[in-house]
């Protein structure tokens, strides 16, 4: 099912789960030239459309590009306004998510519920450092809310442990976060919920954010506290920062979407 989640929409040229390798791939593809001039949004019997030049967009896997609110339609309609002389997939994570939650996760969500439960099970907000002491207070500072959040508002206790020894997590918590996913089986939000966990690291984050804990930024702040904390002690890779760039854009884009689909 990640196979089906990498990109699915985007066929051979975007194939690569890396954002970066994706973008050097494309920088090697011809692009295609924008056909179009007109970008709008119309209402349809089942949500709302993005039009081109008066006709729908369809996806790749030739299923209409509807979505259940104008806001979230607009996203992607922005998107394709914002082309230039070419049309950039790179550009378009919106576009790619819909994509892949209207040709891929629509088909089994249950395959991709369960992919998040795999990582709340090795969640990582559950796995904490020993040493420096800075390093694990920083952790415990951005953590340790959503480690209680889940406790006192959604039922699911969390077993903690030092370093990188797999600890098992209660069933009785899996189980409680998967009752959770299954009232959010809708395919573009269980996508985004993927997305973030994925980028994240921490399906507990994702579900902060969607369920309004947490916003998008304190949410990638908190993926990547041992990211920052190694960056800011060993210094910055520009190939990392690129990377990092890339991630945040799909990430931004995911909270963007659910937000929109909320509208």
């Amino acid at each position: 099912m990640r196979d089906i989640l990498s990109d699915l929409e985007a066929g051979k040229q975007l194939s690569d789960p890396d954002p970066v390798r994706r973008a050097q791939i494309q920088m090697k593809t011809h692009l295609p030239k924008r056909f179009y001039k007109a970008v709008s949004v119309a209402s349809t019997d089942d949500g709302f459309a993005v039009h081109l030049d008066g006709k729908p967009v369809r996806t790749p896997g030739k299923a209409l590009l509807v979505l259940p609110t104008e806001k979230a339609a607009a996203l992607v309609a922005d998107e394709f306004a914002a082309q230039g002389e070419t049309i950039d997939p790179v550009t378009m994570p919106v576009l790619r998510l819909v994509n892949t939650a209207i040709d891929g996760v629509a088909s089994d969500p249950q395959a991709v519920l369960e992919d998040i439960l795999r990582f709340a099970s090795s969640d990582l907000l559950c796995y904490r450092a020993d040493t420096p002491q800075g390093l694990v207070d920083r952790q415990n500072e951005h953590w340790d809310p959503i480690i209680d959040w889940a406790r006192n508002e959604l039922g699911a206790r969390f077993h903690l442990a030092e370093g990188v020894i797999h600890v098992e997590q209660p069933r009785e918590s899996i189980a409680v976060l998967g009752i959770h996913l299954a009232q959010r089986a809708n395919p573009l939000r269980l996508a985004s919920i993927h997305v973030m966990t994925s980028l994240t690291g921490s399906a507990l984050l994702a579900l902060a954010v969607d369920f309004g804990e947490l916003d998008g930024d304190a949410a990638w702040t908190a993926g990547h506290v041992d990211e920052d904390w190694q960056a800011e002690h060993w210094g910055h890779d520009a190939e990392a920062v690129v990377r990092r760039a890339h991630r945040k854009r799909d990430m931004m884009a995911a909270v963007g979407l659910l937000e929109a689909l909320k509208a």
